[in-house]
């Protein structure tokens, strides 16, 4: 039995000028699968030649074979990206020479052209190759993560409390708390993570934010070019409201409080009711 969307090993039985017929093992010659000469790419193929073909259908919902490797395979969860939003669904570029559907029920948030969001391959009602970006119940919990690991994660969907879900290593579930982000996040976002929790049920929280003393830093650096730039006055301190902060900086009062404290201890800045002067 061949297998639509994944890997076959099969017999070539016949050669035509525009291609080679593979033994489909079902006994009937008509359910050879063609291989096109343009799908063989240079390899030259011979009778009774036994190669790994990769399967698909074509417009014609016939299974068609190549030697090209895909993206990925029925199964498989994959980062691709969207080529065309249609009336049916959106188009992702799944590595050969037909693009594959994502159809209308399986996007949950929208998709945009040129972008790239993490999907899971399958196969339709008609046996056609398919994706969807409903991917939560095909990840995974692992026991292999200890708090303090560094890993990678995109984001995938967002709770009702904005919370961000979030797949690490593309695999594994995983997610960053609302408080533990303080700039914008987008569906198929690629973050930089650290795992601060594991949950009873192995799903990992985690945070983008760098340890306390370089993420300091790093404000400190910020708040003096920020200086720099408006003739060394600002009209931001310690008593500005959250709100203003993070419209102006993108982190807590918390993060830009002790980014101050710091460069005050260093007498780089003086603050007053008015603000934050930078000291010459």
């Amino acid at each position: 039995m061949i297998k639509i969307g994944d890997y076959n090993n099969l017999k070539v039985v016949r050669e035509t000028d525009f291609g080679y017929f593979l033994d489909a093992e079902t006994g009937n010659t008509s359910d050879d699968v063609l291989i096109p000469k343009k799908s063989t790419y240079g390899v030259e193929l011979y009778i009774d030649d036994s190669v790994e073909v990769f399967l698909y259908r074509d417009s014609k919902d016939r299974p068609v074979a190549t030697l090209k490797k895909p993206l990925a395979k029925v199964g498989d969860l994959a980062y691709l990206k969207v080529v065309s939003n249609t009336k049916i669904g959106s188009f992702v570029d799944f590595g050969l020479e037909r693009d594959i559907l994502v159809p209308l029920k399986e996007k949950p948030y929208g998709l945009l052209e040129g972008n790239s969001y993490l999907f899971y391959i399958y196969l339709d009602k008609t046996g056609r190759i398919a994706a969807t970006a409903n991917i939560d119940k095909y990840l995974m919990e692992s026991s292999q993560f200890n708090v303090g690991d560094h890993v990678k994660g995109t984001v995938y969907g967002f709770q009702s409390n904005g919370s961000a879900m979030i797949a690490v290593d593309n695999r594994y579930r995983g997610v960053i708390l609302n408080t533990e982000y303080f700039s914008k996040l987008y569906h198929g976002d690629i973050l930089d993570l650290s795992i601060i929790k594991i949950y009873e049920d192995k799903k990992l929280g985690l945070t983008p934010r760098k340890h306390a003393k370089d993420e300091r830093t790093e404000m400190q650096e910020v708040i003096l070019n920020y200086l720099e730039a408006h003739n060394g006055f600002m009209s931001f301190n310690d008593k500005s409201n959250p709100e203003d902060i993070y419209a102006a900086f993108s982190v807590s009062k918390n993060t830009f409080k002790n980014a101050l404290g710091g460069l005050m201890k260093k007498h780089l800045i003086t603050q007053d009711e008015n603000g934050t002067k930078l000291n010459k």
